[in-house]
């Protein structure tokens, strides 16, 4: 693992590196093209609204190598908060190198040490087996859930 990564919440500075990371992973992962309008507005939004959700950056050398960001779910059989990780991107460049493992030990720490926090979950594309082997080594499980959805477009 790389030591020079260091991670800290995204600010308002960082919407250039958050929107080009989202962009690139949902090309990567969906083969789509997102509005960079709806995209920045989505963005931006986070900030306006902390309470919606919360971004992190893993930095090396004063260049934002990779991003997270977390979401919260209610959960009432253990009347906690289950922090979900989302919008993982770690350039090409950057990848294998521990950028992943140093956001993802930050959002660890963080949810152990706040009062509520029943524990971390993040869904992951069932063919990105690479990602499912990073996931695991870090102490992540299979849930036995698969992910349905209704999209409203």
């Amino acid at each position: 693992m790389d030591l020079s990564i260091s991670v800290r919440p995204a600010t308002l500075d960082d919407l250039s590196d958050l929107q080009a990371f989202a962009s690139a992973m949902a090309w990567e992962t969906e083969g789509k093209r997102l509005d960079p309008d709806t995209l920045r507005r989505g963005l931006q939004r986070v900030f306006a609204q902390p309470e919606l959700a919360e971004y992190w950056v893993a930095v090396r050398n004063e260049a934002v190598v990779g991003t997270l960001m977390l979401t919260y779910e209610w959960s009432d059989w253990r009347c906690g908060l289950w922090w979900w990780i989302q919008s993982v991107y770690v350039p090409p460049e950057a990848r294998r190198s521990g950028v992943f493992r140093a956001l993802y030990r930050h959002a660890e720490a963080r949810a152990r040490e706040t009062p509520g926090v029943c524990g971390l979950r993040l869904y992951v594309e069932t063919q990105n087996l690479r990602a499912q082997a990073t996931y695991r080594q870090l102490g992540m499980r299979d849930a036995h859930y698969q992910v349905m959805e209704a999209a409203f477009d």
